[in-house]
């Protein structure tokens, strides 16, 4: 029997962040994967959504040349296997990048499927592995609710869950994708590009992306509208057949057609066969601390099988915070600053309050905006649609939320991240030399905007 200071079950952007942190400080430790390296996020989630996105992105570039008097002569097409080529090609990169950190760190790899036998014992292709410490990172499945017609159409390949519809052999040209969350929102930005395609969009809340900024997600609706998507909120799937989906909207049953179908309402921890540990749960989700500790000593889970923020990076994070305690460290993690995009056309980037928190806790706060259409780069990009939304507190001007609508507002989170860590302010940021001409001086004009001074509007 192989023994080993931590095992860590699932190589996704928790595990395997944990086992090679895990390495780094000096511990023997093993990963267990059942599939591929790299988990969900590289191989059928974040990555490749990102690729494809892209690929959306640069064909509504060429669409719109003339904007940039650029003229393109002849149709333009679209190759979807060789959009699908360059995809599986950065995956590839990616999950063997994976590969090859973990042996640089001498982490010993099981290609198999994990069974727990007890908290310090994994059972893997026949073989048994002892271990002083066990990190679950086994991550989430995609939520199958009873609607008739649904489970027949996924056996079918008729519905697809996200994972499927990375590897689409042809583009649809009805598409309903099923939930207005991040999932479904990113897979309506890459097909609605797509020539031909009709995107439907069924959200059963009166909004879709229910955690973010209420003026944010209204702003983005527009967006998609403007894109060619047809959102529909307050819509209930009451049915699918073959080739359609039946909605219940304003009391009246409608059917749309659809010759693909996307299931994107909400992710389900995947906690299942661990009854051996007794952890203590809440529903599919292990609890965990803030050490990410669970119930039983030595066992933590990390990522979207503890519920908490179901994100690649807050797992990465995680991974390194349950190694540390696990090497006698005093780590923590802090969940109120944790960034989440939605990378569409604009993207969406928030961190920390929003305003309906804020009202909620009873917050003295400010808010102060500014728009893309006063920002010299933006124009110069002939893409000024969005804003920035700040958050400050009332009396010290201490940031406590960012929401941002706008090409490449992924990238400028990480300012807000780091002012909100240093507990900065509007004077600190209004103050703080940012480069002209960038999309970035967005920021510092809403914070310029605190005191009901911009400079630009």
């Amino acid at each position: 029997m192989k023994s080993y200071d931590i095992v860590v079950l699932g190589s996704g952007p928790g595990g395997y962040v944990a086992a090679i942190k895990g390495a780094q400080l000096g511990k023997k430790v093993a990963i267990i994967e059942k599939e591929s390296l790299g988990g969900v996020c590289l191989n059928w989630g974040c990555i490749p959504t990102k690729t494809l996105l892209k690929n959306a992105k640069v064909l509504k570039y060429v669409n719109h040349a003339l904007d940039y008097g650029v003229v393109v002569d002849g149709k333009v097409s679209v190759d979807w296997s060789a959009m699908l080529s360059r995809k599986n090609k950065v995956v590839k990169q990616l999950t063997g990048g994976v590969a090859g950190l973990l042996k640089k760190n001498k982490v010993d790899v099981y290609n198999g499927l994990g069974k727990v036998l007890a908290k310090n014992k994994v059972e893997v292709n026949g073989e048994t592995l002892e271990t002083k410490n066990l990190i679950i990172a086994t991550g989430a499945s995609p939520v199958v609710p009873p609607i008739p017609g649904l489970k027949e159409g996924l056996e079918a390949g008729f519905v697809k869950t996200s994972k499927e519809m990375l590897d689409i052999k042809d583009v649809p040209k009805e598409l309903v994708i099923i939930g207005g969350g991040v999932i479904g929102c990113e897979f309506a930005t890459i097909f609605s590009a797509m020539p031909d395609t009709k995107v439907t969009m069924i959200e059963k809340m009166d909004g879709i992306l229910p955690m973010m900024d209420d003026e944010i997600r209204k702003a983005y609706v527009k967006a998609l509208i403007k894109d060619g998507v047809n959102v529909l909120t307050s819509a209930e799937v009451k049915s699918l057949s073959k080739n359609s989906v039946t909605y219940l909207k304003d009391g009246k049953e409608v059917e749309v057609k659809a010759d693909a179908v996307l299931l994107s309402i909400g992710m389900r921890a995947n906690s299942q066969n661990l009854d051996v540990l007794n952890l203590k749960m809440d529903r599919a989700n292990i609890i965990t601390n803030e050490r990410l500790e669970t119930s039983v000593q030595g066992v933590y889970a990390i990522g979207d099988v503890n519920g908490k923020y179901m994100l690649a990076h807050v797992a990465s994070t995680e991974g390194i915070v349950a190694v540390e305690n696990i090497c006698g460290h005093k780590t923590t993690m802090d969940y109120t600053q944790i960034p989440s995009a939605v990378y569409g056309s604009p993207e969406i980037a928030t961190i920390g309050l929003t305003e309906a928190q804020a009202k909620e806790q009873k917050l003295d706060y400010k808010v102060a905006t500014f728009p893309l259409a006063a920002n010299g780069r933006s124009l110069a990009e002939n893409d000024a649609n969005g804003f920035i939304k700040l958050i400050f507190d009332k009396k010290y001007g201490e940031l406590l939320g960012g929401h941002i609508l706008a090409y490449n507002a992924s990238e400028l989170v990480g300012e807000l991240g780091t002012v909100m860590k240093l507990e900065g302010t509007a004077e600190e940021i209004s103050t703080t030399i940012h480069a002209h001409p960038t999309l970035s001086e967005i920021i510092l004009e809403a914070a310029h905007s605190f005191d009901g001074k911009p400079i630009h509007m």
